[in-house]
């Protein structure tokens, strides 16, 4: 049986390497693709994105490049909100979706007021403090050493304007929950337990939106199950995938 091709889009302000675990696990007999955001990363240093829609293209590009036809396309927290735009750009190169600790509600005025703020704060101080006063709500502060060392240094190798430019971006993006109700394909809704930024809340109503999904909360898990409880993350996705397989 042919398998999809899996393309993992990662969060803020992370790089590819947020999903190791995953490319790890299901790389052997299926194409994994986990590209840099635009100002994240390894991606090559061009114009910041300006507007949220653009990482979604930015993914349409990759797979035209690539040859990728069709996809199950994954993505945590604003990975996961580009996942939405990218359904909603490209509905038709989907085969499923996977949406991780994440929301597709638009900003509220206060949210935008609070990105832009923190954008200025990125530029002028950089990552580390910003790292620093987040590294436990990223992760639980249960999680292992190995794992919040991890997602410190993704944080601070971050580029401190192309995670401005995002904030930006993300702070004027558009409103996904009209768009969740008329997606035809498989939705597999992935949170951690302990997730403050997106709560298990979130998920429940992502879940009651898609018209076909299964939602999986993950226990002794944050905002970065993948990370945190890969084991329990991976089983889930697998699972899924397997489906997706199947009726493909």
């Amino acid at each position: 049986m042919a398998t999809v091709p899996l393309v993992l889009v990662h969060g803020h302000p992370f790089d590819h390497t947020m999903w190791n675990p995953q490319r790890t696990a299901f790389s052997g007999g299926r194409r994994v693709i986990t590209p840099d955001l635009r100002g994240y990363g390894t991606a090559p240093r061009g114009p910041e994105v300006t507007h949220f829609e653009q990482f979604a293209q930015d993914v349409r590009e990759l797979l035209d490049e690539l040859d990728v036809r069709a996809c199950v396309l994954a993505g945590l927290s604003m990975g996961g909100q580009i996942v939405m735009d990218c359904y909603r750009q490209f509905p038709e190169r989907v085969r499923g979706l996977v949406l991780a600790d994440t929301f597709p509600a638009a900003e509220t005025p206060e949210g935008v007021q609070v990105r832009h703020a923190m954008a200025d704060r990125l530029l002028r101080e950089g990552m580390r403090g910003y790292a620093d006063e987040v590294l436990e709500k990223m992760v639980a502060p249960y999680a292992t050493a190995e794992v919040k060392a991890h997602v410190h240094r993704m944080m601070t190798a971050t580029s401190p304007r192309g995670a401005a430019a995002a904030l930006r971006a993300r702070a004027a993006r558009p409103d996904y929950r009209d768009l969740l109700t008329r997606v035809t394909v498989p939705a597999l809704v992935v949170v951690g337990t302990d997730d403050e930024y997106t709560p298990v809340a979130d998920a429940e109503a992502m879940h009651a939106a898609l018209p076909s999904s299964e939602l999986r909360v993950i226990e002794g898990a944050a905002h970065m199950p993948n990370l945190e409880r890969p084991e329990e993350f991976n089983e889930a996705l697998g699972a899924f995938l397997a489906k997706v397989d199947a009726s493909s």
